[in-house]
């Protein structure tokens, strides 16, 4: 958006002076004013969504590695992040004078080597095949026995997978016959993991995520008709370290109020993904989630200016490990730098990319005071065509807020691509659709429940 737009008092005295000077009638003066409004409302949309679009550009590169903790991604990307607080003049708290508050977990990474074949095809990494998140390291080539699915109906069957020994075989199922494995007895699944090495194959897409503990096999998840049928043997070279300990951020910032600065509205959004699977795959997260993190910053940028000053003091907060299980949000809530109880609302924004089929908010159900104003803006307003609302949900940031009393929001949009945690989900295919009617919904919202 543009920095230096002009005040409407000044637009009002600059188009005065000029419809005066031409010597036309006052009468025109709302026609022309509304002309150059026009004119400027359309520039400074442009300009927002190209500024989003550059946030996330840089979000999603190759040097920012996912922003997991592979090559310390997401330590470049906080130091990023934190550079465009400090050009935006953001306030540090005194608890994190640098913009960071720093935590430690444990995470299970693929720094490496990630190779698989069959007898029969070389299966590309990433596209045809990913590594379970808690997979361990190894390397070594197995005989493939694939599970015979008789054991869930025949004993026989069943006793023959427990006697047979799979210490130096890789063994292959179907992921929909994962959940009939977790309902059998647990010897059932002992045996699954007493594999040499287990492959489990997916018909439809691969979906990646994080792990803070290792299993002792190496195990990775294929698409079906990328494992042939004819497969005898796999070979597999695979590299993995459970960090522990890790060292991670959020990185927070403020501005402060006019009449009430200790009170709060806060924006919230998580700026880590899930890294790299190897040395030549990485996942960009564009959609999950430097959507939102864009959205984030162009806030940031907005409440920065002195004519956009609020009443209450406004926070953003940019929380690492949301991936990994929400980490970061949940030390932040156990670590507060100023009381929870001073947040007069919190919205978290997660998956902003997209739009055309509307908005969802979870909370809205146990919020409906809010939800209610938030539909009334849209409706008003003719923004998003769309409001859906949800109850409860551990499904992003809010939820430890929620959990402690912090009227939240988590807000993300429907409708669109459906790249999530694979390595399509990149800049190019996001539309931004309802960017900036999103953007105007929650600056409103902001404003009247600021009053």
């Amino acid at each position: 958006m543009l920095r230096a737009l002009l005040s409407a008092g000044q637009l009002f005295y600059l188009f005065t002076r000029l419809t005066f000077k031409q010597h036309q009638s006052i009468m025109q003066i709302p026609t022309i004013l509304i002309f150059y409004l026009c004119l400027l409302v359309t520039g400074s949309l442009a300009q927002s969504v190209s500024q989003a679009r550059s946030y996330m550009d840089t979000l999603c590169a190759p040097g920012m590695y996912g922003r997991g903790a592979e090559f310390s991604g997401d330590s470049i990307a906080a130091a990023y992040l934190r550079d465009r607080f400090g050009d935006f003049g953001l306030k540090a708290f005194s608890k994190s004078p640098d913009y960071f508050q720093t935590f430690h977990y444990n995470i299970n990474t693929f720094p490496g080597k990630c190779a698989l074949r069959t007898n029969v095809r070389t299966i590309t990494p990433g596209v045809s095949f990913i590594v379970n998140s808690f997979s361990s390291g190894g390397r070594g080539r197995a005989k493939i026995v694939r599970l015979d699915t008789a054991i869930f109906s025949n004993p026989a069957a069943a006793d023959r997978f427990l006697k047979t020994s799979l210490r130096k075989k890789s063994l292959v199922y179907h992921g929909s016959d994962l959940a009939r494995l977790v309902e059998m007895p647990v010897e059932y699944s002992r045996k699954v993991y007493s594999a040499k090495c287990i492959i489990e194959l997916e018909d439809k897409k691969l979906t990646a995520g994080l792990s803070t503990s290792q299993y002792s096999n190496p195990f990775f998840k294929v698409l079906s008709d990328s494992f042939p049928a004819a497969s005898k043997r796999v070979k597999y070279n695979l590299d993995a370290e459970l960090r522990r300990q890790y060292k991670s951020r959020n990185v927070l910032a403020y501005v402060e109020g006019k009449k009430s600065p200790d009170t709060y509205i806060v924006f919230t959004a998580h700026y880590d993904h899930l890294g790299t699977m190897g040395k030549d795959v990485y996942f960009p997260g564009a959609n999950d989630n430097a959507s939102g993190v864009a959205m984030l910053l162009t806030l940031a940028e907005y409440y920065s200016r002195p004519e956009n000053q609020p009443d209450y003091s406004v926070a953003f907060m940019l929380f690492g490990a949301e991936e990994a299980g929400l980490i970061g949000s949940r030390h932040y809530v156990e670590h507060p730098v100023f009381p929870l109880k001073k947040i007069r609302f919190l919205i978290n924004m997660d998956l902003l990319g997209t739009g055309e089929d509307g908005l969802m908010v979870v909370n809205g159900k146990i919020l409906p005071d809010y939800f209610n104003l938030l539909t009334r803006i849209n409706e008003e307003e003719n923004l998003l065509r769309e409001i859906k609302k949800r109850g409860e949900a551990a499904n992003s940031d809010h939820y430890f807020f929620t959990e402690a009393g912090v009227p939240a929001f988590f807000v993300y949009t429907m409708g669109g691509i459906a790249a999530y945690h694979d390595i399509y989900d990149v800049p190019e295919t996001l539309p931004l659709t309802e960017f900036e009617d999103v953007f105007r919904l929650l600056t409103r919202f902001v404003t009247e429940i600021d009053q």
